[in-house]
């Protein structure tokens, strides 16, 4: 029988949570590097043994660990192999190499700012983690302040993809609440050339060669704080996903907005029909069903609780517009929790597993692709990301 690992990256470590098939009863492990905000934990879709983390702190700074055996043992590559998951590395580190500017060859050591001024720029923290489809030793980083990184050695070395970071667009970039966050990163299977990024407050960007060369693919948005609403650039994008089958449409959960693109975004329209508020951020695709999608609204961009304090996910099975929602085994009452951008997934068992988790702590699980909810974890730190793998 398969069995299914959630891992959970919250405030003050990372947990793992295991169950088999049939995902009734969960087993934790952790926390993992107690302590450290753990800001995003994936496993490889080519190795299922091979894990990324991504921990930060302002004492220590940011590092990336990496598991070989499922998360049963953890060393950061390029540094020292850590005695066990629940010490802070000494002494570790990874090299990250900032590449030079496309246009002018030119390293890319400053960052123009609105004022037109130079400022140094530098990272602050690895948002997302995203490995390749096929190659264990490939994954890309999605890294605050915008730029993306990748690594072809296992997470030992790390260098730019400059084209993103030194595209002529990149001064009127700006932060979003959260920060100049590079927050996702899509694959396409079949088609390694092809990648998408999301930046809060940017946008949506495509590159077609790699990762060399971007162009923003954000027609149809609009975003009215901006002076002007249907700019190039700009956008608070909070999420996109897709359906591996089917590449060139995309989901977004917008700050405001749930849109669809059915031409690898190249244009949009919104899809947010019934909701009973549009805003929110975490946004999935069902494993199986490229027309069902996952969202979780919140009142609004100032007040980040459920509305009416009903904890509901809601559903679309005809690729937005139409929305049910879900609510058997979630709170429906003072519940002031919030859902973020990367703390939401779904396994590739039959029927689908939903999961997701809250800044409340908690870690809900459907087995049944969202009609009945359990909480396989309570009390835990406020959750930053969920992902999970699906084991043989």
């Amino acid at each position: 029988m398969s069995q299914v690992q959630v891992l959970v990256g919250t405030k003050k470590g990372a947990f793992l949570l295991a169950a088999d098939g049939t995902r009734q009863r969960w087993e934790i492990q952790g926390p993992l590097f107690s302590g450290w905000e753990m800001y995003h934990l994936k496993g490889s879709p080519a190795d299922p043994n091979r894990i990324y983390a991504s921990q930060t702190s302002g004492w220590f700074g940011q590092i990336i660990q990496r598991s070989d055996d499922g998360g049963r043992t953890w060393f950061t590559p390029g540094g020292e192999t850590l005695p066990d998951p629940y010490s802070p590395p000494a002494g570790a580190s990874n090299r990250f190499v900032y590449d030079t500017s496309p246009e002018t060859g030119r390293p890319l050591t400053t960052h123009q700012g609105y004022d037109g001024t130079q400022h140094p720029w530098t990272f602050k923290r690895v948002w997302h983690l995203e490995p390749s489809l096929d190659d264990p030793d490939t994954v890309y980083a999605g890294v605050e302040d915008a730029a993306l990184f990748r690594s072809t050695d296992g997470g030992r070395s790390w260098h730019e993809l400059a084209g993103l970071r030194g595209h002529e667009t990149g001064a009127q970039w700006q932060p979003g609440a959260g920060g100049l966050c590079l927050h996702t990163i899509l694959l396409v299977p079949g088609n390694p050339e092809r990648l998408f990024v999301a930046i809060s407050a940017a946008g949506a960007f495509r590159s077609d060669d790699g990762g060399r060369s971007w162009q923003p693919i954000n027609r149809g948005l609009k975003s009215n704080f901006l002076p002007d609403p249907d700019a190039t650039v700009g956008h608070c994008v909070h999420r996109i996903a897709l359906h591996p089958a089917r590449p060139n449409v995309l989901f977004m959960q917008k700050h405001w907005d749930v849109m669809r693109s059915d031409d690898a975004g190249d244009s949009w329209r919104e899809v947010s029909g019934n909701l009973p508020s549009d805003f929110g951020f975490p946004i999935v695709v069902h494993a199986h069903e490229p027309e069902t999608i996952y969202v979780v609204p919140i009142q609004n961009d100032s007040e980040h609780f459920p509305p009416e304090g009903r904890l509901r996910v809601y559903r679309s099975r005809t690729g937005g517009g139409d929305w049910e929602p879900l609510t058997n085994g979630l709170p429906q009452r003072h519940c002031y929790v919030n859902v973020l951008r990367g703390a939401m997934a779904v396994d590739r068992l039959e029927p689908c597993g939903v999961y997701f988790g809250t800044t409340g702590g908690q870690v809900y699980a459907s087995a049944d692709a969202g009609d009945h909810w359990q909480a396989i974890a309570e009390h835990l730190p406020a959750v930053l990301s969920v992902e999970v793998q699906t084991l043989p």
